[in-house]
């Protein structure tokens, strides 16, 4: 599966197939990486891979990840976790496409508010 929007100007210059999901919070698409390394001053467009060999660089990423695109505000806002699987993988999973693997991320977060003694809250699908 290419995972490459070649409608982008910088395009895909590590390949189709570079730009999967690598680091704590699944950093795909070569958009991502290219915005991520901008952020965080390093060329992960041209480098993908350095997202799984450097921890430092995953945890970078899933943080800029949740702080701007979008997840942190879902959360915060009170649109709940079912608005955090759209900025994850709306298109992938949201809007019946996908319902398992909803479910199972649904099940998942249940299972951690209950391991941290915290309500899940509202809206946990999308």
């Amino acid at each position: 599966m290419a995972i490459c929007d070649h409608s982008q100007p910088f395009g895909c210059p590590a390949g189709s197939a570079a730009y999967f999901g690598r680091g704590p919070a699944q950093l795909s698409w070569n958009y991502n990486y290219k915005w991520a390394g901008d952020a965080l001053g390093m060329d992960l467009l041209d480098d993908p891979s350095l997202v799984a060999r450097d921890s430092s660089v995953a945890w970078k990423t899933a943080v800029w990840f949740w702080n701007t695109q979008g997840a942190h505000k879902a959360m915060v806002s009170g649109r709940g976790f079912g608005d955090t699987i759209r900025v994850f993988d709306g298109r992938l999973e949201c809007d019946g496409h996908n319902p398992a693997e909803v479910g199972n991320r649904v099940r998942g977060y249940l299972q951690m508010a209950a391991l941290l003694g915290v309500t899940a809250g509202d809206n946990l699908s999308c």
